[in-house]
């Protein structure tokens, strides 16, 4: 960040608390206005089709959960305004993971608006706001260019794909919890469901982590986007031929997850994208407790 111009870091320090501001003091209001309509959407909608019942319970907690995160991440990019002025190198991985709850979650919020709420999509609007920091912050940083452009595909792929399984993961519930012959589940088109969620659910922890981890170029953070990438390819690829082939669905969602992992691997894996994204300073996996187990060695020798 110190390379970063100083007009660069007042412009990133003022987006940061006009953004903060409105992840605290509009957003929540504008969850709440999106969390009565998409209940009150599908309080109709499962009058005829009992089994959009479950999404009443479902979204009513997962709103209100974002929001939370979302307020929270709004007081981090408040107080992180000074120190981003400053040039302080620690502030960009913990501005872009505040930045990544509103990106993602706005997203996740606004897909109810597509199959059951009419009107303009006012989650979008969080999102929205949130990627014009999370970019803002990738893009102005005076950094190699090759870095600059992997951590841009990288960490957004990263955020898309907890969008996408965070959604999957809610999707599963809601059509577990009024599945035919419950508490039974009839045959593997359900089993694949109960497989599928808490993978989903995991790999976005682990999304997030990375998202975190990736900016600050670690060994670690590589490692958890890889894990994440490849347990959604694995789970989300069976998924998608079990469900078309032995269910009515038509849904080509485990498809699209497919493809975001796919593209989450390419900018991971290209050799010039690697090699910036990792920090070849750092200590690699082992390094530590090899350097250790020597000095242990050179103490006992000379004992």
């Amino acid at each position: 960040m110190k390379d970063t111009s100083r007009n660069t870091r007042l412009f990133l320090a003022i987006l940061a608390v006009i953004v903060g501001l409105f992840m605290v003091a509009v957003a929540p209001v504008l969850i709440q206005i999106s969390m009565e309509r998409v209940v009150a959407a599908l309080v109709e909608v499962s009058k005829d089709k009992p089994a959009y019942s479950s999404g009443i319970l479902i979204f009513s907690y997962t709103y209100p959960l974002y929001r939370a995160l979302i307020f929270v991440a709004g007081v981090t990019l408040i107080l992180l305004a000074s120190a981003i002025y400053k040039g302080e190198e620690w502030t960009y991985p913990v501005g872009l993971l505040a930045a990544a709850f509103p990106s993602a979650g706005g997203m996740f919020m606004f897909l109810p608006y597509v199959s059951w709420v009419d009107g303009f999509p006012i989650p979008m609007a969080i999102s929205f706001v949130g990627l014009a920091f999370f970019w803002s912050f990738i893009l102005l940083r005076k950094v190699d260019k090759w870095l600059k452009w992997a951590q841009f595909l990288a960490l957004t792929f990263a955020g898309m794909l907890t969008t996408h399984a965070f959604t999957i993961g809610v999707g599963n519930l809601r059509m577990l919890l009024t599945r035919p012959m419950k508490p039974l589940y009839d045959g593997i088109a359900w089993w694949v469901l109960s497989w599928s969620g808490p993978i989903q659910w995991i790999c976005v922890i682990l999304f997030f982590v990375a998202i975190y981890q990736l900016a600050a170029r670690k060994h670690s953070g590589w490692w958890m986007a890889l894990v994440g990438a490849v347990s959604i390819l694995a789970i989300d690829i069976p998924t998608q031929v079990i469900r078309t082939t032995m269910s009515e669905s038509n849904s080509w969602d485990y498809l699209y997850g497919s493809l975001l992992s796919l593209g989450l691997l390419f900018a991971l894996l290209f050799p010039k994208f690697n090699a910036a994204l990792i920090d070849k300073s750092e200590p690699q996996p082992g390094e530590v407790e090899q350097q250790r187990l020597g000095e242990a060695k050179e103490v006992a020798a000379t004992a």
